[in-house]
């Protein structure tokens, strides 16, 4: 009877001993539990950041050799040396090959535009020296045509007046040539003809008939 009181005991010391020992081991077997699983997660996270940020950096490396690739075909393609190159020999430039020749494409291009701006302020200049000429010729003319139109018209009385001054006046040097034979006549004439039909003699005749027909209109009296 006691004995059968004593294992039934709930509130002995001996049974909340053990229970509390089992609810600690419990406790300890969970703890341990939730700590693996968390190295776990961590260990899983780390592994997938890591394998994404080199999956980022070979995908950013590949990105950065297609462009450098593109490039240097762009240049083979622009470049004219280097495009007659790759179809006359059939094989590809190498890179520092396509440089090389980018480079002095590049040199001759900036040569041709220092030639063509020197020959463009050459061109600028003479433009500007023909414009000059343009309006000094135009001044000219419009002097000329202002003259012409101030200048009195000479009437053809005056005109056959002069021409007859001239005639008369060779006519007399003629008249005194000697004419005993036909061959001193052909010799004098010849010689008249040079002296009298030079242009700096027909002008002085020219000059004393037109001073003789101006002296003679100022003599004239006027008329009302």
């Amino acid at each position: 009877m006691s004995d059968s009181f004593i294992k039934n005991e709930p509130n002995s010391p001996h049974h909340a001993q053990i229970s509390s020992r089992s609810s600690s081991a419990q406790n300890s077997e969970i703890e341990r539990d939730s700590s693996d699983s968390d190295d776990n997660t961590k260990s899983s996270n780390s592994l997938s950041y890591k394998e994404r940020r080199r999956e980022a950096h070979t995908q950013a490396e590949q990105k950065r050799r297609d462009n450098i690739k593109k490039g240097y075909d762009s240049l083979q393609e622009l470049v004219p040396t280097c495009a007659q190159n790759d179809t006359s020999s059939g094989y590809k430039l190498s890179k520092a090959t396509v440089l090389q020749k980018s480079i002095d494409y590049v040199s001759y291009l900036k040569q041709q535009k220092i030639k063509q701006e020197e020959e463009r302020a050459a061109m600028l200049k003479e433009v500007k020296a023909l414009r000059i000429l343009q309006r000094n010729y135009e001044h000219m003319l419009q002097n000329q045509q202002t003259s012409n139109q101030q200048m009195e018209t000479i009437s053809d009385e005056i005109k056959f007046q002069v021409f007859q001054s001239v005639l008369n006046e060779m006519f007399v040097t003629f008249d005194k040539l000697p004419m005993n034979d036909f061959d001193e006549l052909v010799n004098s004439v010849c010689e008249w003809l040079e002296s009298s039909f030079s242009s700096q003699y027909i002008k002085q005749i020219a000059q004393q008939s037109l001073n003789n027909i101006a002296a003679s209109n100022d003599n004239e009296p006027m008329q009302n």
